[in-house]
Parts: C-alpha cells; structure tokens; sequence
C-alpha cells in the first residue's frame, strides 16, 4: 500500500452516477430563478413554460414536425408503460431485451398484460440480432443498455415499410446518440439522464403511424387515468402542448430547459453526441491493453457511450463482486467518483457515466484513479 502512488489530477466533478446524472457545467441552483413557483401549471406561464419545453426537446433532438411530443408522470417508466398499455396487443409482438430495464418491459408484457410474445434475449454485454426481429410486429426494445453498456448501433436493420410499431426506450440515449426517428414510433426517455434533469417526468414522441393506432384500437384491458391519451377516439392534443396529465414541477421543468438552452447553446444534439463520444473514448483509450479491466460490451460497434460498464479481469481477485464493491468505494471515500459501482443486477464492476453534460477532463482524471483504487484491493485482498 505504501508504495502506490497517489495520482495527481482529480476530476472537478466526480459525480458519475447514471442517473440521475450530472448536472450541466456551472450549474447553480441561481439558474432556476425564471421558475414561476407557487403557480398553476394551468396559468398562461406554467403553460408556455412546458411548451417551451416540448419546443427546445424538438429543435434540439431533431424530432420530425408531425411527430407529437408530451410531457407525463413516472419517468421513463411511466412514459414506456404508457405506451406500452396503449398501444400494444393490436398485433404480434416481439420483446427484445438484454439487461435489467428490457427485461421489465418484457415482465409487463407476458405477465401484466399476458400477451403472445416473442421474446429475444441477450446476455449482458451483448445485443439481440436485429436481423432475425419480425418488424411486422410491434417491437419493444431499449435503445442503450443502461445496466449493461451495449446499444443498438443504428436503426439500419429496421425496415421502413415495417407493418408494426417501434417502441423505443431511449432513456440513456436521447440526447447523447443519433436515433432515426424515421425507424422509431415511440421513443420514451427521461430528464435525469444525458441532461442531468430531475426525476419523475418523462417524454413520450409519437410518430403519425402510432397516433393512428391510438385512434383506431381500443385495448382489452381498462386503461388508468394516467395512462389515457385519446377521448371520443381521437388524440386528446392538449398533451402534446404542454396540458399534462397530472401536476408537473415548475421547478423541474425550469431545470429542464435550463439544459435544454445549454444543448442549445453548443449547436444541438451533435455536439452533445461529441461530447459523450469523446468521454467514452477516454475511458476506453485507457483500458486498452490492460489485463486487468476490460469493456463489459463485446462488440465495439455496440458499445455505449455513456453508461459505460467495465468489468475486471485479473484472474488473482478471488471474489469480484466484493472486489467490485470495493473499489467503488475507495473511489467514493477519495471523492473522484461518486456512484460508480455496477447496477446491482448487471455482471460486477463499475459503471461510468459519459453522457453529454460530463466534461472529458473529469473522466481523463477519473481513470488513474481507477488503477489506484484496484491495485489498492488487490494488495488489501493478498
């Protein structure tokens, strides 16, 4: 122990929890202060204020202008499962997952809604083949393995003359990755991820081909209150501008915009992809070559960049889930890497968070640190 050596940098920011995530660069709390607290989210202000939301969401991901975009409860859960009761059981389905998220979209189906499905699965570290997936189907699958570290290269093998619907959980992904709206109906994500918002709201987009299913199915099963999007047969609009179902926070959706005018600010969803492409990369420029980390994801193509999940390999740790769970807290206790740790369902190791609002230098810092933390084990370990 006493021969390793401290390393010099420390990231400025070590928080690298994948949600929620960090905060924007030179966040304070003074940027919320245009929030119109202690008023009706009904008043002429809460409604431009969540319009404005749903407009910066459009201009800055690029949604397409006949796609609708609404705010509504439970975060990307409740974005998901909205759609998910809503839309599904008009056809065949197929459920692809390949972590713990996935795998709950799939429990929803088969056991809560007790459909037919088809049900592709993946190892952690890997993803299903989008080749064998029957897109006259509706499809669920997530687009980033927030768990596992893996996502779906590009939208290449979904056809455009697909008869079914794409459900898209895109929670890790929106803002940080290119998604092809053009392939996707539904795409849900939530505030806390590549934004660093706060929890409990969530975005649901719709494409025109899911808004005609929402008008022209009715579901076998009672739809809650919460979960209601059409009345008389017909799209209720009011929630794609800005009438959310139940009370939003003000002050959350002030934080929201606050980001969503940073993302603005630095050009768009590009330069928020560059952003979280070049935090992975120093993450994975660093482990190259080392035999004793290496990337939970198998496949470079499919590799996140921004929950990166790592795993360790030396072959002397004897139990690498206590090994894991060590070093995650040594990186705590030192203050440069504050909820790093593996999710509790995913192979052990840590998880480091790159999405758009982290700055490279802090993960450039991070990463001897990591080294530190893991030779510091291994010696405590011998």
């Amino acid at each position: 122990m006493k021969d390793l050596t401290i390393p010099a940098a420390r990231p400025v920011n070590p928080r690298f929890s994948s949600g929620p995530c960090a905060k924007i660069p030179h966040y304070t709390l003074d940027l919320l202060a245009d929030a119109p607290l202690g008023r009706s989210h009904r008043a002429a202000i809460g409604k431009a204020k969540l319009a404005e939301a749903i407009d910066l969401t459009r201009e800055v991901l690029g949604v397409p202008a006949d796609y609708r975009i609404g705010i509504v409860p439970g975060s990307d859960t409740g974005a998901v499962e909205m759609a998910m009761w809503s839309l599904l059981g008009a056809r065949p389905v197929e459920m692809l997952a390949w972590e713990s998220f996935g795998e709950g979209w799939v429990t929803d189906a088969v056991k809560q809604l007790k459909l037919d499905a088809t049900v592709r699965k993946a190892d952690y570290g890997k993803i299903v083949d989008f080749a064998e997936v029957d897109f006259d189907k509706d499809v669920v699958f997530t687009w980033n393995g927030t768990t596992s570290g893996v996502r779906v290269p590009n939208g290449d093998a979904i056809p455009a003359d697909r008869a079914g619907l794409t459900i898209c959980d895109a929670t890790s992904a929106a803002f940080a990755m290119d998604l092809p709206f053009d392939k996707l109906d539904v795409v849900t994500f939530s505030w806390q991820k590549v934004l660093g918002g706060e929890g409990a709201h969530g975005m649901l987009i719709l494409s025109p081909r899911a808004v005609e299913r929402l008008e022209t199915y009715t579901p076998a099963w009672p739809l809650p209150k919460i979960f209601r999007m059409t009345k008389g047969g017909k799209l209720i609009e009011g929630i794609f501008k800005g009438e959310t179902i139940n009370t939003p926070s003000m002050l959350a959706v002030e934080d929201y915009l606050v980001a969503l005018k940073w993302a603005q600010s630095l050009g768009g969803v590009k330069a928020l992809i560059a952003r979280a492409d070049a935090n992975a990369a120093a993450v994975r420029d660093f482990i190259a070559g080392k035999d004793w980390i290496a990337d939970l994801a198998e496949d470079p193509a499919t590799a996140s960049n921004t929950s990166v999940c790592l795993r360790f390999t030396d072959p002397a740790i004897k139990d690498g889930a206590a090994f894991a769970k060590a070093v995650a807290k040594r990186l705590e206790k030192e203050g440069v890497a504050l909820d790093a740790g593996a999710y509790r369902d995913a192979p052990a190791g840590l998880r480091i968070w790159c999405g758009s609002t982290v700055e490279a230098s802090d993960v450039a810092a991070l990463m001897p640190w990591i080294e530190w933390a893991y030779r510091a084990e291994l010696a405590a370990q011998a």
